[in-house]
């Protein structure tokens, strides 16, 4: 995985959708936001692009958007 060094980020459940993570972590503003990031392909989760904002993320992703990165801390 990229970036093993990204401030950890807590989530309630198993899994947390990549749009609903991205808020979460504070990488962008608001779901509008999201989708429209995400569409472009500016979002990669463990260094790998990706455009489907309803992925589902578990403990130990990295998520990075425009050089910031959090990382995924499950239950």
């Amino acid at each position: 995985m990229s970036e093993p060094d990204a401030p950890a980020v807590p989530i309630r459940d198993a899994a947390i959708r990549l749009g609903q993570f991205l808020k979460l972590a504070n990488l962008l503003d608001s779901g509008a936001e999201a989708k429209q990031i995400i569409a472009e392909g500016e979002v990669t989760v463990n260094g790998q692009v990706e455009t489907r904002r309803g992925r589902q993320l578990r403990d130990g992703d990295v998520v990075s958007v425009f050089g910031a990165a959090a990382r995924v801390e499950g239950p």
